[in-house]
């Protein structure tokens, strides 16, 4: 059960639930017959948990779910059937579960001071619970004779072959005093990751400008006006990642882009120990439990078969996309050095959303203002309307919250339901920004779905947190095109599977349903859109060797050697050099706040697989018609319904053929 203790860690965006009986996803059929269990009361409290009327609730919720999990363990001693031995560890999972999501989303989003301590103090507590559960050689026992045993279903035999993986990866098999140390360094690694994401929330970094008239007007609003002695005004810019981009694209002062790009990427500073002690803890980890590497222990029971083979593909990709991306460098150097207020021809990386924005607004002759008239963020939800009716005959209808289920006057809740089947789960949209929250968008897990009995069925519930800029009167949201990009792609990825999300979200058959001026309810028109991924794609090989780039630092830190401060500092900086044209700036540490070195952990490179699945599932499913119930059903029947139960490659290779997959003769997995 190892896994319970990463699975929040494991990826923010796309959470996985350790037991495969748990695996079934909002789109899983259910019979209509069962009844649903749901967060609906009047009585309620945070995200529908009645015992969360009150920030202290958090303390009687881990209560609870220790105390109901401990009961569950000594049922299991007890040598149940092998079908009530998987049940049970079911019910652990999702009682211990719903208690770590919970607090997970309280942290990184409540406003309220005391409710995010109440759920740090619960998080410490439940992952100590966790180390125990996941050291427990009866339930370790109990899973063996039931994997050896006969069971009913294959998502029942598949759950409990990953239950006793994960065991097994969690060190229960070794000696005692290596399993204590295991323990150990999995309690650090989480204090660590928690640590380092709330240094990225608390010190954002800042830089005061004067006079104001050096900030563009269109971003004013985002920053906090100042006054210097003597009396001039200027404005400080808080240099988290959203704002930080949004001065990088519209800053036209050279100087402010630069300053803001500085000190943006040089904090926050307290990360690089903690980084430094992340991969010592991870390597450490991995030595124990047999393997040369973190990266080798994370890619482990993984549809690639070594870090050898996974470092052979991204410098493959590098290789590729080199000579196109160099190409596109070239042009935005060439671009600036035309410009007569830049007689330094040097590009640096505070330049490249500037530059590259004017030459695709002048390629295309596209105005982010008139784009962002047509996706307004209820357009953007009507849009998800639209797709999961087309695609699963599928509604969402808006949902009442009662008093204290919500954390924020902004959030909202919908509801998805079937005809036929009824209602299949629950979401809560945070949409805009404040201070204090996640700063970057993510799809948070709060109660998974499960068979409870043969009559009664536990909906799923889970929440969508993005940083969407809150409209001023008689303003249109700060939708530009990459946010209206990101804004639709978040609420496609509730509805499909999330690599499929950039091709729906571009499709100009899925548009032009939802797409409408905010006033005149025109269509946008379909020329608009062309020129819209005629600019998408004029840099899109800088955008994939970013993304490599990315890859191979999170390969190479959670590789073969631990590393000191100043070698992450190193490794960055080098592989940058190594594999891109741009500029390294001496004394930066982005990657401080790069929290998927968290999230993935030697993992990132899934993100390029993930691409390249994509584009078949695309390609052979999806093209024709990515709007029918035909369609839709494939998704659903070969795809999403399934959730852990099925091995994935046999998902994906059921969803759009063998030409998916092809192996190596070294046992490695590539991608056509």
């Amino acid at each position: 059960m190892i896994a319970l203790i990463n699975r929040r860690t494991s990826s923010i965006l796309h959470s996985k639930h350790i037991i495969s009986l748990k695996f079934i996803t909002t789109y899983t059929s259910k019979d209509s017959s069962f009844t649903s269990i749901t967060s609906q009361n009047e009585d309620s409290g945070l995200y529908g948990f009645k015992i969360l009327k009150s920030a202290k609730g958090f303390r009687r919720f881990v209560d609870e779910a220790i105390e109901r999990s401990g009961e569950l363990v000594s049922y299991i001693s007890e040598s149940p059937s092998n079908v009530e031995i998987i049940r049970s560890m079911d019910e652990i999972s999702d009682t211990v579960c719903s208690v770590v999501d919970s607090a997970e989303l309280c942290r990184n989003t409540h406003p309220d001071r005391e409710y995010v301590e109440e759920a740090n103090k619960a998080t410490m507590r439940i992952h100590e619970y966790l180390h125990f559960l996941n050291t427990n050689h009866c339930l370790y026992n109990a899973v063996l004779k039931a994997e050896q045993g006969s069971l009913d279903t294959k998502e029942a035999q598949r759950a409990a072959h990953s239950l006793r993986v994960d065991f097994e990866k969690g060190g229960i098999h070794l000696p005692a005093d290596k399993l204590e140390r295991v323990n150990q360094l999995n309690i650090e690694i989480a204090q660590i990751c928690r640590q380092f994401n709330e240094n990225i929330i608390n010190d954002p970094g800042f830089v005061d400008i004067f006079p104001g008239s050096r900030i563009p007007k269109r971003i004013q609003h985002l920053l906090r006006p100042i006054y210097s002695a003597s009396k001039e005004k200027g404005f400080r810019i808080s240099t988290d990642q959203g704002t930080l981009s949004s001065v990088l694209q519209w800053a036209s002062d050279e100087e402010v882009r630069k300053q803001s790009y500085i000190r943006g990427n040089s904090t926050p500073h307290a990360n690089l120990a903690l980084l430094d002690k992340l991969i010592t803890a991870r390597h450490d980890l991995a030595q124990i439990l047999d393997h040369k590497t973190y990266a080798e222990y994370a890619v482990h029971q993984n549809l690639s078969s070594s870090p050898e083979v996974i470092k052979s593909f991204l410098v493959e990709m590098a290789e590729l996309v080199r000579p196109k991306a160099d190409k596109e460098f070239n042009k935005i150097r060439d671009f600036k050095r035309e410009r007569s207020d830049y007689n330094n021809g040097v590009l640096e990386p505070w330049d490249e959303a500037y530059f590259t924005g004017m030459m695709k607004s002048s390629a295309y002759n596209l105005d982010s203002s008139a784009i962002s008239a047509y996706f307004t963020l209820s357009q953007c939800i009507e849009g998800l309307k639209m797709l999961v009716q087309s695609l699963f005959g599928a509604t969402f209808y808006s949902v009442p919250l009662a008093p204290r289920e919500s954390w924020h006057r902004d959030v909202l809740k919908m509801a998805l339901h079937h005809p036929e089947e009824g209602d299949l789960g629950y979401i809560y949209l945070d949409l805009y920004s404040r201070k204090g929250k996640f700063p970057g968008c993510a799809h948070f897990a709060i109660k998974g779905a499960r068979r409870i009995s043969e009559t009664e069925y536990q909906l799923p519930v889970v929440a969508l947190v993005c940083n969407f800029k809150a409209p001023q009167v008689h303003q249109l949201p700060d939708l530009t095109t990459g946010k209206l990009k990101l804004s639709f792609m978040n609420l496609v990825m509730l509805s499909i599977p999330y690599f499929l999300e950039r091709y729906y979200a571009w499709d100009y058959r899925v548009l032009k349903t939802f797409a409408k001026h905010y006033s005149t309810g025109e269509v946008i028109p379909e020329k608009l859109v062309e020129s819209m991924k005629g600019a998408r794609k004029m840099f899109a090989a800088t955008d994939l060797q970013r993304q490599v780039l990315y890859a191979l630092i999170d390969q190479t830190l959670f590789g073969e050697q631990p590393s000191s401060s100043g070698d992450t500092m190193a490794v960055v900086a080098d592989l940058k050099r190594q594999y891109t044209s741009w500029n390294h700036v001496e004394g930066t540490h982005w990657h401080t706040r790069f929290n998927h070195l968290l999230n993935y952990g030697a993992g990132y490179y899934s993100y390029l697989y993930a691409k390249c699945f994509a584009a078949t599932i695309w390609e052979e499913v999806c093209m024709e018609d990515p709007l029918s119930l035909t369609t839709g059903s494939s998704i659903r029947t070969k795809f999403l319904q399934h959730g852990g139960a099925e091995d994935p490659s046999v998902l994906l290779k059921n969803l759009a053929g063998d030409q998916i997959l092809r192996y190596h003769n070294k046992g490695g997995f590539s991608l056509t």
